[in-house]
C-alpha cells in the first residue's frame, strides 16, 4: 500500500497555521532570529521554519516549546504553570468511565 499523506480537517490546518504565525510574530517582536530561537529549542532552523508555516508533521512538543520560548500565551494568558488546569481536568476525568467501548450488538427496545 503506498504512503499517502494524512489529511487534516480545515479547522486543524487553520489552527496550525495560526499558531505558526503567532510564533513567528512573537519571535520577531522579541527580535529573535530564526537561528536564535531554533538554537534555544535545540532544533534545526528548517524545523522552526516548518513550525512557523504550520506544518502538521512537526512534533507537538517542539511546537509548544517554540511557542513558549517565543512568548506566545498558551491556554491561559501570562500563565507560569498549568498545574491548576491539569488538576481540574484530572478531577473531571476521574468522574468519567475508564474506557469507552462500542456495544457488540444493538438492542432493539421498541415495543
Amino acid at each position: 500500500m503506498p504512503n499517502t499523506p494524512r489529511s487534516y480537517s480545515r479547522l486543524t490546518e487553520e489552527a496550525l497555521l495560526l499558531l505558526g504565525k503567532q510564533i513567528r510574530l512573537a519571535r520577531k517582536r522579541r527580535r529573535m532570529s530564526e537561528h536564535d530561537l531554533a538554537a534555544r529549542i535545540g532544533i534545526a532552523r528548517s524545523t522552526l521554519q516548518l513550525i512557523e508555516k504550520g506544518n502538521p508533521s512537526v512534533a507537538i512538543g517542539l511546537v509548544l516549546e517554540a511557542a513558549t520560548l517565543a512568548g506566545v500565551d498558551l491556554f491561559v494568558p501570562e500563565a507560569t504553570t498549568l498545574a491548576p488546569q491539569v488538576e481540574r481536568t484530572d478531577d473531571k476525568l476521574a468522574l468519567m468511565p475508564g474506557s469507552i467501548r462500542k456495544p457488540r450488538y444493538e438492542v432493539d427496545d421498541d415495543f
